[in-house]
């Protein structure tokens, strides 16, 4: 109990900011909530993928039939499919003069977004036993081929690669030339130098740039891919037309180390049939046979991009929000936030899925798609006679649900942090008023009592007309301080009246006892006639020593200061001391000099007097009572020391206060008026008084330090010295 009676609390600013940060809990329930929200959707569209993966995996059970190993011949697929043309095409690099419903029949090579650079879209057609292609390639800086060089890999090219009607490879490497005009070379083994080291006038195309892309048109006979037309095409970017070196290349062949075509679209008729009219905007179904071949296809995914529009300060607010949500992800909900935990790379995540649905097990994952993308990948197995002969696989991005749960996070946060930082500068302001109230009302409190407990003023002003709490505290405190000036006054007073009050009886008890010793000329020689008339006088110095020190402040604003020598005053009085105390021994040791100040001569004796009595009455018979005058600077000090009990440090400070004794309850008669009263006069003179016990112990020190007059004289004129300047003690 001891421990928590020390303990003091925190300050009201402290509380108030402490009631601020409180608030976070609103944040953190909606951050909580919204992670909660996040999951049920993603949940909810996971169940509705795998019902629609379900149901379309019941069109195909028991169809075995579908999905039978690959024919030797590749009539019935299509790894790039050439449309039948309708009308001439004209080489300009415009689409504008293909059939239009073919104008949606793009195939995409590349990133997954299509915006990488090297990325591009092909549109094949046929006619007139001439293969067609319009090309748009991603390419932010186009290099054309330098005619100074043999080399024909060292700008930006197209290269197609074909088996030919002798099952022989064909190559060939499409460049662009600052003529626009493209032409076709018939490749070396190293795809470095032309064959034959001309161009082949059978292929023909142009090049033009538009809107950051290069869209390339060409035409190339079909006679040379034979029947079976085994056909791909690459793209090579070179970026640096100094070291003109191949940075990137985007195929449609196979990946190195395979031994066919990577067919792109590897399609059966009848299923992609099925499932051609099954999909639904933003998602991508797949049909894939037991030996993870894509067997049909439709639809696409959709990746929704942030609206350019978009004021740069909120893409400002969102970056800063990516960056800190793992910190507050991690803090709110207990486990770390890592957007790569759905699995180390997209196919990963596809391959467990085929796999798990080829198992025999439906399954929903949540992957990534290229970049930033997520999707939601459902896989369903196919099942004929309890054999899984495919899978349906449906993927669709969640795009909208993050893009709303950021939105929402954003400004979840946004909004707290800025109704937190109104909240805690609203409360940090009101603490600082609060505050600088009660700071105001305690100083004028505090103010309203000197340090020796006398009251100042009677009343506050601070907050007297304040309508709440602190306005009743101040009203409070004013009515206590104006009660207590009233009883103070009556206290002040009282000495005065008791002095008319009982000097009356005291000279009647007086008078009686002079005319009992006159008219009783016996009784006179009585001690306790004796004892009677010393009883009296010291009621009436009582009496008077109280009065004096009640009328004390008064008296000396009427007292005239001179300009007095304090070596010669105290000599002086000091040799009165050992007159009038002979059985006491003095010393007495001065300054050695003139030692100047503007005091009151007779309150000075009156100082000495009260100091002296004190030093007699607690100083050893043996021992001598030494009074010493010093010079500091721009002070005097006079010094009263003598042999005799040391003062306790816990009554140091208040030893000069009034009614204050250490006299024991033995003595009766002392009231503590002594010291009291030098205290007030060395303060009235500028000065102060301090009591200290002596350095070996053995006795006390009385010093009081006043200001030093400065003097100027006036060798050559004889005149009187001038006060030059009177420096206060402080």
């Amino acid at each position: 109990m001891k421990f928590f009676s020390n303990f003091r609390g925190p300050r009201l600013g402290t509380k108030l900011a402490l009631l601020g940060m409180a608030l976070l809990i609103v944040p953190w329930f909606s951050y909580r909530q919204l992670v909660e929200m996040e999951r049920l959707l993603i949940q909810g569209q996971s169940q509705a993928q795998l019902l629609t993966a379900e149901g379309i995996s019941t069109l195909f059970n028991g169809r075995a039939d579908l999905f039978n190993d690959l024919p030797i011949d590749l009539d019935d697929f299509e790894p790039l499919f050439a449309h039948p043309l309708s009308s001439p095409i004209r080489l300009d690099g415009n689409a504008d003069d293909w059939d239009a419903e073919l104008l949606d029949d793009y195939l995409s090579f590349g990133s997954d977004t299509g915006t990488a650079d090297g990325d591009f879209k092909i549109l094949l057609g046929e006619r007139a036993g001439q293969l067609y292609a319009h090309l748009r390639i991603v390419d932010d800086n186009l290099v054309l081929r330098d005619p100074d060089y043999l080399r024909l890999d060292n700008a930006d090219h197209i290269r197609l690669k074909f088996i030919k009607a002798d099952a022989e490879d064909g190559r060939y490497t499409l460049v662009l030339q600052e003529s626009s005009e493209l032409s076709g070379f018939s490749m070396d083994e190293q795809w470095r130098y032309a064959e034959t080291g001309a161009a082949d006038n059978r292929v023909q195309g142009f090049v033009k740039q538009e809107n950051g892309e290069v869209l390339i048109e060409f035409r190339f006979p079909l006679e040379p891919l034979g029947s079976r037309r085994y056909f791909g095409l690459s793209w090579f970017d070179v970026d640096d037309p100094v070291d003109r070196e191949i940075v990137n290349s985007t195929q449609t062949l196979p990946k190195a180390g395979q031994s066919a075509f990577n067919l792109v679209v590897l399609r059966t008729p009848e299923v992609r049939n099925i499932i051609r009219g099954l999909g639904y905007s933003g998602a991508r179904i797949m049909v894939i046979d037991d030996q993870r071949r894509v067997r049909a296809e439709t639809g696409a995914i959709q990746v929704s991009q942030a609206p350019e529009s978009d004021p740069r300060i909120f893409q400002r607010i969102a970056r800063i929000f990516e960056s800190i949500r793992p910190w507050i992800h991690a803090l709110v909900i207990g486990e770390s936030y890592n957007e790569l935990d759905y699995g180390d790379s997209e196919e990963s995540e596809a391959d467990r899925a085929i796999s798990s649905s080829l198992s025999g097990a439906p399954i929903a994952l949540r992957s990534r798609f290229g970049e930033k993308g997520e999707i939601i990948l459902a896989a369903h197995p196919i099942v004929t006679e309890d054999e899984v002969i495919g899978t349906v696989v449906v993927e669709q991005n969640i795009n909208d649900i993050l893009a709303f749960q950021r939105t929402a996070l954003e400004q979840v946060i946004l909004l707290s942090v800025l109704s937190l930082f109104a909240v805690f500068i609203a409360l940090l302001a009101f603490a600082g008023r609060l505050a600088w109230r009660i700071r105001g009302l305690r100083r004028e409190a505090s103010a309203a009592i000197d340090t020796y407990g006398r009251l100042r003023t009677n009343e506050l002003t601070h907050e007297m007309y304040a309508g709440d709490e602190i306005g009743d505290l101040a009203r409070s405190v004013s009515n206590m301080l104006t009660r207590l000036h009233r009883h103070n006054t009556f206290l002040e007073s009282m000495p005065r009246t008791l002095r008319h009050e009982i000097n009356n009886p005291l000279n009647t008890l007086s008078t009686s006892l002079q005319n009992l010793a006159q008219e009783y000329p016996d009784v006179a020689e009585s001690k306790y006639l004796e004892s009677a008339k010393r009883g009296v006088n010291r009621i009436g110095s009582i009496v008077q020593n109280l009065a004096d020190a009640a009328n004390l402040e008064d008296s000396l604003e009427a007292e005239e200061l001179e300009l007095i020598d304090l070596n010669e005053l105290i000599d002086n009085y000091v040799a009165n001391c050992k007159l009038v105390h002979k059985q006491r021994s003095f010393v007495y040791r001065g300054a050695g000099r003139p030692a100047f100040a503007l005091v009151s001569d007779f309150r000075i004796e009156q100082l000495l007097d009260k100091i002296i009595d004190n030093a007699i009455d607690f100083s050893r018979a043996d021992s001598p009572i030494r009074v010493q005058l010093d010079v500091f600077g721009d002070q005097l000090q006079i010094t009263v020391a003598n042999r005799g009990p040391v003062l306790p440090s816990a009554v140091e400070k208040s030893v000069f206060d009034s009614m204050v004794s250490h006299r024991g309850q033995q003595n009766r008669l002392h009231f503590g008026l002594g010291l009291y009263v030098v205290r007030i006069i060395a303060e009235y003179h500028g000065g102060f008084v301090r009591a200290l016990n002596l350095a070996d112990g053995s006795g006390v020190a009385v010093m009081v330090q006043l200001p030093l007059a400065l003097l100027d004289e006036d060798e050559d004129s004889g005149k009187p010295p001038i006060i030059s300047e009177r420096i206060s003690a402080g």
